[in-house]
């Protein structure tokens, strides 16, 4: 007798399994059901979630840095106002252009420079604060500058680069510690007046007549501000007739008007510590004296003759004022100098969460094995945070080729063209006023060019480190 299988009695027993809470027979049709479903629903839920979190990620990538780059790169081979074909005309003018040269050329600088300063700042910074007991103020001190844009840290330094003296902190301290070890001219910026006992000549002023023993000669000048006559001066008067050669040097100019020109009136106040000269004809100087509180003077050894009297021109230097800092000589040190100041406590924070991590036994050791602190430093410390570095250095380097900002507020207008950079001078020849867009996309190419290798060369480290 054959017994037939029933399908209708199989799915009623595989129903009440299911509703009783049976469990089927392994390796069943049931189970594998259960097994393929929900494996597929996780999936599906898998991709779906990734595409809610990544879509509007991968959306802005393409339209905020996709688009833009192809863009950018398709203009660069079309005319000024986009609209006919040039081919590799923009290149062509680019890599001929003496201002594009020199934006290379000062990006070079930039990359060779900056990072490199910034990370030895960087570094000793770092280890310095380390062996400090208030270590946090003075870091948070160093790392303040970070809090401020490069736009407000180009009007700071163009305060501190001033070439007033009076307004300039840096012009300043350079004017005070200049006038420390060289005392300022007194006199400068006098003159003589027309049809005088003087006449101007290379080295100062001179008289315009030889002299013999025995004259008295009086030498007027003009032109000192009543502000820089020497407190110790006093009314002039010429020295008695005598031997050898004597004269008087005053300030021809009594205030409030009156008095006549080329004579000693009585108002009129002698010049003090003035130098003074004699010369033969042949222009050697044969002795030399300075000026009493009443602009005397007197060479009583000089009883022959004839000679020049000379007033050398030590009397009337203009005094030290300070650097152009912003002149077209010192513009890009100048602005490397603000940039150093204002990363380099960014590079001190980093290094120091490098020397935070380091081992301890390793410095402990080469310190047993007596090892100094500079060996310690050289051989132990700087190998051991050598990625850090790396990673500072290389973040620095992409961030110095874009640099523009703080260039663009501190480069005064007269010294811009010698502190452009490729990203300055992109800007300057698509918006300054060339409205060239072909040849600013080849600019933006071609910074973009500078920039890829040292972004690469970060991805290909950070692969490395995984």
């Amino acid at each position: 007798m054959t017994i037939t299988p029933d399908p209708a009695h199989d799915l009623r027993s595989t129903g009440d399994d299911l509703v009783h809470g049976r469990a089927s027979v392994a390796g069943g049709p049931g189970d594998r059901l259960r097994s393929v479903r929900p494996a597929r629903r996780r999936s599906r839920d898998a991709r779906l979630l990734a595409a809610i979190f990544l879509g509007p990620a991968l959306l802005m990538l393409l339209v905020l840095v996709c688009y833009p780059i192809v863009y950018t790169v398709w203009l660069s081979f079309r005319s000024g106002d986009g609209t006919r074909f040039v081919g590799w005309d923009n290149y062509v003018t680019m890599f001929t252009s003496p201002s594009t040269r020199r934006a290379i050329l000062n990006n070079m600088i930039w990359v060779v420079v900056a990072p490199s300063v910034v990370t030895v700042l960087g570094l000793i910074f770092a280890v310095l604060t380390e062996r400090l007991r208030r270590s946090a103020a003075l870091k948070a001190i160093l790392f303040m500058p970070m809090a401020i844009s490069f736009l407000a840290a180009g009007v700071t330094f163009r305060l501190v680069y001033d070439e007033d003296p009076n307004r300039g902190a840096l012009n300043a301290a350079a004017v005070t510690v200049h006038d420390i070890f060289t005392d300022p001219s007194l006199y400068h910026g006098m003159d003589v007046r027309d049809n005088g006992n003087l006449v101007p000549v290379a080295p100062g002023f001179e008289a315009s007549e030889p002299v013999s023993s025995g004259q008295v000669i009086q030498l007027p000048l003009v032109g000192l501000p009543p502000d820089r006559i020497p407190t110790d001066a006093v009314p002039a008067s010429p020295p008695p007739a005598g031997p050898g050669l004597a004269g008087v040097v005053w300030l021809d100019f009594t205030r409030g008007g009156g008095g006549t020109a080329g004579v000693i009136d009585p108002a009129e106040v002698g010049l003090p510590q003035m130098t003074v000269e004699a010369v033969t004809a042949g222009g050697e100087v044969v002795a030399t004296t300075s000026t009493d509180a009443a602009g005397r003077f007197a060479f009583p050894e000089l009883t022959d003759g004839p000679y020049v009297i000379r007033l050398p021109t030590s009397n009337f230097a203009e005094p030290f004022n300070g650097v152009t800092w912003l002149g077209p000589s010192l513009i890009t040190p100048a602005v490397i100098g603000a940039y150093i100041w204002i990363w380099a406590g960014f590079a001190m924070v980093l290094v120091s969460a490098g020397l935070a991590a380091l081992p301890r036994e390793a410095l402990e050791a080469a310190r047993v094995d007596g090892a100094s602190g500079w060996q310690t430093f050289r051989h132990v410390t700087v190998p051991l945070v050598r990625p850090v570095l790396v990673v500072v250095l290389v973040t620095l380097t992409i961030n110095v080729l874009k640099i523009f900002d703080l260039v663009y507020v501190l480069a005064p207008e007269s010294s811009q063209s010698h502190a452009t950079v490729v990203a300055l001078e992109m800007y300057r020849v698509s918006f300054g006023g060339g409205l060239d867009y072909g040849l600013g996309s080849a600019l933006a190419v071609l910074l973009f060019a500078l920039v890829l290798p040292a972004m690469l060369f970060n991805i290909r480290r950070l692969k490395g480190e995984r």
